[in-house]
């Protein structure tokens, strides 16, 4: 059956701003994350004329909604919107568009502008976002013409999913918005000098060969490039064809699944002894869609010191930018690695396939998984937060929800918590701020999420000190109807910092006791701020009331949060520290002073 044909686009005078929303529409948006200004009111005006043809959802802070964007693109992997008006609600979109040019995520912000003619005069609520966020974002655009809405439109939707994907902040004064023009549906692009296609070459995945041949260590290092190249099937092939075990940073977890026999799970500060052992035993590093960061590497210098390098990225300024590749391919990593499983099907390089070369490397690592597992002291008096996430994990299995359970976080803690201890078998069920590590990013972008899959179980796995720093958008989750659930882990600290000052500040406190005691009438009462926003909740202290509670949230209609009350001392182990190496790695907890909150 042929497609139905598109409606025809308006050939009459048409506003900026119904001209920026007819855009959106024809660009697929279904979407939007919005909230309105007197610069932005125009655009405000013209959605509320399109109906179903694009939702728009109210934040109740710029903030909460460019992260609802950031939840729905990173699930998605489509292109999400967020909008603000100028001045302060344009400035309250730099941290959400410089979270997302650290992990290429493929957003649009876009923001009201005082009118053409003050601009430069020091405007009610004018800033200069555009020169603000320039550093932060892949590309940015001051329009000052009508015309030129349909060819900016165009170009930023372009631009945010070709090459490295990553943020577009369109800023658009308020007299550009009113006026009319006959608009150029079609307008041809102006992008001089951007390349938005790379792709190896087939002499260069012959070296990536000749590399595994080689080697008797090898080991892929995955990163969140298996996630933005949906490389997912390509990645798991090349593993199961080599027999090369893969360890995963925090944004390449879900990449490859979580139990598969090949995968050491995360490596890095926080990840597990066996796969930091393994990267730094390795004779052979296939650093997949990664840019060596520095909470992997640790002290660089020493970072996979005696291994050959074989780095893939589709972003040519990463390549030996931290650590020099030995074998340096510029494309796209599903690709690149399609490319590479072709030349292992030929009968030439029958002698790589199967995983048979390395016996004694998986035997090694064998041993150190058994000797060296994820581990915590459990108790009965007490929910730990890593028990929380690992029993959660088991309710939903037993519920046959976890394949297709969303997690969102915000940061901290309870982010590497679940990054341990919550099993990711798919790519994009994983959703956290990794390389700004932004708090506040978890119930957010759980909206988003929830908004972009109303069929899938989303999850915020939170604590109190990141929880706070967007709280308002329970009132959005609420009027919305957007069902989200919020596992709150509440331990009355900033416990990352609070870690740190236990493990290098002699358990000082320096600012990072949040709370009034360890009880159910903690401050603040999360409860009563939930139900004034008209949000289901429940709290906890005990262990044996943790199954039943985990059950109601899950079987609440709308969003719920359980406020769980879990002990300050734990710390996330095994632990790099910064800038050391895996010869330095924390595995065992220490007993904090008794004079330490």
């Amino acid at each position: 059956m042929a497609d139905s044909p598109k409606p025809a686009l308006p050939k009459t005078p048409m506003s900026g701003a119904d001209i920026l929303v007819q855009c959106l529409i024809n660009e697929g948006v279904d979407t939007m994350f919005a909230y309105p200004g007197g610069a932005s009111m125009p655009l405000h005006q013209s959605l509320t004329k399109v109906g179903d043809k694009l939702r728009t959802i109210l934040p109740r802070h710029e903030q909460g909604g460019g992260f609802m964007a950031h939840g729905y693109t990173r699930t998605t992997g489509k292109v999400s919107l967020c909008m603000a008006t100028s001045g302060p609600g344009a400035t309250n979109f730099v941290t959400i568009l410089a979270d997302a040019k650290m992990d290429s995520i493929p957003i649009i912000a876009i923001t009201g502008q005082v009118g053409t003619k003050v601009i430069g005069t020091d405007a009610f609520q004018e800033t200069p976002i555009v020169e603000v966020c320039r550093p932060v974002t892949k590309h940015h655009y001051l329009i000052h013409r009508t015309e030129d809405i349909t060819r900016v439109v165009k170009e930023a939707f372009f631009l945010a999913v070709t090459g490295r994907p990553g943020p577009i902040i369109i800023d658009i004064p308020k007299d550009v918005q009113l006026r009319e023009v006959i608009p150029d549906w079609d307008p041809p692009m102006n992008l001089p000098g951007y390349v938005a296609h790379r792709e190896g070459t087939t002499d260069e995945y012959q070296r990536i060969i000749d590399e595994i041949r080689r080697a008797k260590k090898p080991l892929i290092y995955g990163g969140g490039g298996i996630i933005a190249s949906d490389a997912s099937a390509a990645i798991k092939e090349f593993a199961e064809k080599t027999g090369i075990p893969v360890a995963l940073t925090v944004h390449g977890l879900g990449g490859f699944p979580n139990d598969h026999y090949l995968c050491l799970q995360m490596l890095g500060m926080h990840g597990t002894v066996y796969s930091n052992l393994a990267i730094n035993d390795a004779d052979l590093v296939l650093a997949f869609g990664v840019r060596f960061d520095d909470r992997v590497t640790g002290k660089l210098d020493e970072f996979i010191k005696h291994g050959r390098i074989v780095h893939i990225d589709i972003d040519p300024s990463e390549l030996n930018k931290n650590k020099h590749a030995h074998v340096a391919v510029n494309s796209d990593l599903r690709l690149a690695l399609e490319g590479v499983n072709k030349l292992l099907n030929d009968e030439k390089n029958a002698d790589l396939v199967g995983g048979g070369r390395y016996t004694e490397w998986m035997r090694q690592i064998d041993e150190w998984r058994e000797t060296e597992p994820l581990r915590y002291q459990d108790r009965d008096d007490a929910i730990l937060p890593q028990y929380a996430i690992q029993r959660m994990a088991q309710i939903l299995k037993k519920r046959n929800q976890i394949d297709d359970t969303i997690i969102t976080t915000g940061v901290g803690q309870h982010q590497m918590w679940s990054a341990q201890y919550f099993p990711f078998t798919k790519p994009r069920t994983w959703i956290t701020s990794g390389g700004l590590g932004t708090m506040g990013f978890g119930l957010p972008s759980a909206i988003g999420a929830k908004v972009a899959h109303p069929d899938k179980i989303v999850i915020d796995i939170d604590g109190d000190g990141s929880f706070l720093m967007n709280i308002q958008e329970l009132a959005c989750a609420h009027v919305e109807k957007v069902p989200v659930k919020i596992l709150l882990l509440n331990n009355q600290h900033l416990g990352m910092v609070v870690q740190w000052e236990d493990r290098f500040h002699g358990s000082n406190r320096g600012h990072t006791y949040l709370g009034q005691g360890m009880d159910l009438d903690a401050y603040p009462d999360f409860g009563t701020i939930a139900k004034g926003f008209g949000v289901q909740s429940k709290t906890i202290i005990n262990k044996e009331d943790f199954d039943a509670a985990i059950n109601e949230m899950l079987d609440s209609k709308g969003p719920f949060l359980l406020n769980v009350m879990v002990p300050h001392q734990e710390h996330v182990l095994p632990m790099i520290p910064s800038g050391r190496t895996v010869k330095d790695i924390i595995k065992e907890p220490m007993t904090v002073p008794a004079a330490a909150k």
